[in-house]
């Protein structure tokens, strides 16, 4: 018991620790961008492109997964209210992080042109599961999200492209 108890005091102190820069210079180092610089700002509800500033700050909720384009059966809204926040993803100027089912994770990312994105080795808690929603296991999000390398914003959802371990395409789509 005392084991747990400070592997979770230690986890919480680096999760804690992870957090990236105040809000205004965030934007701004994330952006390339400083003092003075002009922003293009454009819509969020199309598919033209957006400023990568449109996804920091919010908790994306995964609500739909599609794997060589056809729907895999995921939905968020026929699960159970019981398990609480989970299959979430966040982004700040550095990482990304969020809640798998039910472990914490985090990991450093880079956004390049044209919405390219590549995230970096994903670290998490290791916690026992039981509750695994259908259609999507913890280890296959963690995969899809190691996996992202494009990212678009259509109709206020994000969506994530990805490949599963074989090559298949997947795209992931988040909701706020």
């Amino acid at each position: 018991m005392k084991k747990q108890f400070f592997f979770l005091v230690i986890t919480a102190v680096l999760m804690m620790s992870c957090k990236g820069l105040p809000p205004d210079v965030e934007e701004d180092w994330f952006l390339g961008t400083g003092a003075g610089s002009q922003r293009n700002e454009t819509s969020e509800t199309n598919n033209s492109t957006v400023s990568p500033s449109s996804i920091i700050g919010h908790e994306w909720k995964l609500i739909e997964v599609h794997v060589d384009g056809r729907d895999t059966g995921f939905n968020r809204s026929t699960l159970p209210a019981e398990p609480g926040n989970f299959l979430t993803l966040n982004f700040d100027a550095q990482n990304i992080s969020g809640v798998g089912v039910p472990n914490l994770y985090s990991a450093p990312y880079t956004q390049g042109a044209n919405q390219s994105l590549s995230i970096m080795l994903i670290r998490a808690t290791m916690m026992a599961s039981f509750f695994q929603p259908e259609n999507i296991t913890e280890h296959d999000f963690f995969t899809y999200m190691q996996n992202a390398y494009s990212w678009k914003l259509d109709n206020n959802n994000l969506e994530l492209l990805s490949k599963t371990q074989d090559g298949s395409e997947v795209r992931l789509v988040f909701s706020l």
